[in-house]
């Protein structure tokens, strides 16, 4: 395969010549106020970090870049806070007291902006990164204008974005950081994950991440310090394929501020509107990989699939792009499917210039990733987009920077000179008055050139205006003398008096001195005590909270326990009720059973006992009065009735509630409020006696759980009809109460019959002397005597009923 570049380096070109072909022109566009974005982009392990962080002695392209952006604009920088950062990634702009105030409160309070540190004290991992020999410096930098160098560094992880500079305090509850799958760096120091942070678009359409730390840094020192402080909290992890690979894709933003001088070239316009803010950002992709060769499983699984997943969004979005480009579409960018292509959005739009560094690794193991790579890398080249012109800064003359320390120079060489500032006006004001003690100067017209009076005259007056002001000059000179001596020996005494207050204020300084030696002892020991009494405070707070959580499972346990015993208590109670029920239900069962049996055997012998009465009757009539021979003999009707009598044995008892006691109708008709159930097929009878249930009743046709809800009785109204043909109409009336379960249930107590019968209706069976009736007028007095006439009126009884048959006689025909 074949692939052509804008330029291949070999592996023996070193950082320096790297750093002059790549990131040089784009450091000196960051300092003419234009974005730029590098990438390092690659399979695993193909020396994409090496490349923009380097080595000790070999500094990659991110040292070397803020090496030279400070090396540009280091004598042109800001006094710190003076320029500084919004949180909707504009700049605003402070005045020097404003931002001496500010300094003075970060001094006062712990700060999480590093201070520069000096050559002695610098970490050896970056002390000698760059040679001072190959240090470098952009052209062209206006020096009328103030610079404010802000950094940042953020990492996208699993696609989300975590700022790696965040101060996060140490929590022992929450995991830590090492929890993750990263090793801990340090073995006395661990770290907690930082929150994610979200994408948000400013004012300007430019992408940035919101609630980010900018840290404001004056030296490269200083600026690689911030840097190697957030390396060591990025994530990386071992792999089959690299010792230390990079889990995420790291970014090192360099903010440069740029604002103009005022017109007097002393201090910074008070305009946030002229300051110019352009950015660098150093992108570290991760590493491409195959999990079937990482052997990847669990996090690290995770960790490969949303790499390729990002990565593969840039690459998508670089192929539309391009394709919009060669065909003329306006295809929409997938930007948002990646945190990684959202964040560089303007990048991709022409907001800045970007370049790409493709890292390959000769290893015969990396044949196909790497022309993946390759192929991907040299269709990036095709796409161009058109960048936005450069806008002035400020129309301000140039060189008012040297204008104003030329004039500050100027100024100090004349004070020097002089000894110190003149006052000017005391030596005018002293003139003044000289001149108007001189006596005034005569006429000095000569009208003749005989004239020997004017020039006598004025010669005279002159020489008396000479001597006064030479007495005048010496009685000056004795008067300031006089002054200077008394300004003199005043300042001598206050000297002596300041002297003496001197040595008070050294007695009173080296007494505090002791005061405060004596109360850092005390406070020592006192902090000493402090620390036991802590310590003995965390061990009582311990035993306190074991032994909270204990007597609260005890406690709870307690709980359950006595629900328990409440449950069960009321299992109890409710059995115990269940079968008090049933056996009453059955005592009852068995004594109306008895009952019934003794009054059937009762019955059977009053019948007997009846018959022979009937009998030896008969026997003793006339033989005229007996009945005619043709009727059926007794002892036949009466052996077929005899197996058809009721049996003694008990009917079954139907399941469920007990039965409550029939009440009395007047109770009934009370306060209780009734459901009338009466079907929609029911037939209205026009009968006198009517069920009274007040006017509060509810009428339903069918079953409602509502209604039964609100009342306290229940009852149904059903209707069949008679053997005779007649409707028959039940009325089933029945108690309302609530189960254990919270709903309602009906239990039925008392059933009354409502039936209509015509009076002149024909009996469905003739008796058996109704022939003898029609031919004799009278009725003879064996007509009630025989059997089937006594038993034609049925004696009617409920089984289970505490009545006997002598109490529900309803006369109803056989």
């Amino acid at each position: 395969m074949c692939y052509s570049f804008k330029k291949v380096f070999c592996i023996k070109t070193s950082q320096m010549e790297l750093f002059q072909d790549v990131a040089k022109p784009l450091v000196d566009d960051l300092i003419h106020s234009k974005n730029g974005l590098l990438f390092t982009y690659g399979v695993t392990g193909s020396g994409k970090t090496f490349t923009m962080t380097g080595s000790p002695g070999q500094g990659g392209l991110l040292p070397r870049s803020l090496d030279m952006i400070f090396n540009s604009v280091g004598p042109y920088q800001a006094k710190r806070f003076v320029l500084k950062t919004d949180d909707k990634n504009g700049m605003e702009v402070q005045n020097q007291v404003d931002a001496l105030l500010e300094r003075q409160k970060r001094e006062n309070q712990p700060t999480v902006v590093p201070k520069t540190p000096s050559r002695q004290r610098l970490d050896p991992e970056f002390a000698d990164m760059i040679n001072p020999e190959e240090a470098c410096r952009a052209d062209g930098v206006d020096e009328d204008s103030s610079y404010s160098v802000f950094v940042s560094y953020i990492e996208i992880y699993n696609n989300y974005i975590y700022d790696l500079l965040e101060e996060a305090p140490y929590d022992p509850i929450k995991p830590k950081w090492n929890g993750g799958g990263t090793p801990q760096r340090q073995p006395n120091q661990e770290f907690i994950p930082p929150q994610s942070k979200l994408l948000r678009e400013d004012q300007n359409h430019n992408m940035y991440v919101a609630g980010c730390t900018e840290v404001e840094v004056k030296s490269t020192e200083e600026a690689f310090e911030v840097f190697w402080r957030g390396q060591k909290k990025r994530r990386i992890a071992n792999t089959q394929l690299n010792r230390e690979s990079s889990r995420s894709h790291s970014v090192f933003i360099i903010k440069l501020a740029q604002a103009p001088l005022d017109a007097d070239g002393d201090n910074i316009l008070q305009d946030k509107n002229q300051v110019s803010v352009s950015q660098l950002c150093l992108v570290d992709l991760a590493g491409s990989e195959r999990t079937s060769r990482t052997r990847a499983e669990g996090n690290r699984l995770r960790e490969a699939g949303n790499i390729n997943q990002s990565l593969m969004t840039l690459r998508t979005c670089i192929e539309v792009l391009r394709e919009n480009q060669m065909c003329g579409t306006n295809k929409m960018v997938p930007y948002r499917d990646s945190k990684v292509t959202h964040l560089f959005k303007n990048y991709f739009d022409g907001e800045g210039k970007v370049r790409m560094v493709v890292c390959v690794n000769p290893k015969a193991d990396d044949y196909e990733e790497t022309m993946l790579v390759m192929r991907f890398a040299e269709m990036t080249q095709e796409v161009e987009v058109a960048r936005p012109v450069d806008r002035p800064i400020c129309g301000l003359a140039a060189g008012r920077r040297q204008k104003n320390q030329a004039f500050k120079d100027e100024l100090s060489r004349r004070l020097e000179e002089r000894g110190g500032p003149v006052n000017t006006e005391s030596t005018q004001s002293v003139m003044h008055q000289l001149l108007q003690n001189l006596p005034p100067l005569p006429a000095s017209e000569i009208t003749d050139p005989h004239d020997d009076i004017t020039l006598p005259r004025l010669i005279e007056v002159l020489e008396k205006r000479h001597k006064i002001r030479q007495m005048m000059t010496q009685e000056y000179n004795r008067s300031m003398l006089q002054e200077l001596d008394s300004s003199l020996v005043s300042k001598e005494n206050l000297i002596q008096d300041q002297r003496g207050q001197l040595g008070e204020k050294d007695k009173t300084l080296h007494s505090q001195k002791t005061e405060i030696d004596r109360l850092e002892k005390k406070s020592k020991m006192l902090e000493y005590k402090i620390e036991i009494l802590q310590k003995t405070t965390n061990i009582y707070e311990d035993d306190k909270r074991t032994l909270q959580q204990e007597l609260e499972s005890r406690e709870q346990r307690l709980q359950r326990e006595q629900t328990e015993k409440r449950r069960m208590e009321q299992r109890m109670q409710g059995m115990v009720q269940d079968t008090k029920n049933k056996w009453e239900k059955e005592c009852e069962r068995r004594v109306c059973a008895k009952q019934l049996e003794m009054q059937n055997k009762l019955w059977v012998k009053d019948e007997k006992l009846k018959q022979l009465k009937a009998i030896v009757t008969e026997s003793k009539t006339p033989s005229d009065l007996r009945p005619a021979p043709d009727k059926p003999q007794r002892p036949s009707r009466e052996r077929d009735r005899v197996p058809a009598k009721r049996s003694a044995s008990p009917s079954p008892v139907p399941t469920g509630p007990p039965v409550r006691a029939v009440h009395r109708r007047s109770h009934s008709a009370g306060g209780e409020r009734w459901v009338d159930h009466k079907p929609s097929s029911n037939v209205e009878l026009d009968t006198v006696m009517q069920p009274i249930l007040g006017s509060n009743a509810i009428k339903v046709s069918a079953p409602s759980e509502k209604a039964l809800a609100k009342c306290d009785k229940y009852m149904l109204t059903h209707q069949d009809v008679a053997s005779d043909g007649e409707i028959q109409t039940k009325l089933i009336k029945g108690e309302v109460f609530k189960t254990r379960g919270g709903g309602q249930a009906v239990q039925f107590t008392d059933i009354e019959t409502l039936r209509q019968e015509l009076p002149t209706g024909p009996s469905r069976k003739r008796r058996s002397s109704e022939g003898n009736t029609a031919q004799g007028g009278d009725r003879m007095e064996g007509d009630w005597t025989d059997v089937e006439t006594r038993c034609s009126m049925a004696v009617e009884m409920r089984a289970g009923s505490n009545l006997g048959p002598g109490y529900q006689h309803h006369g109803h025909q056989k």
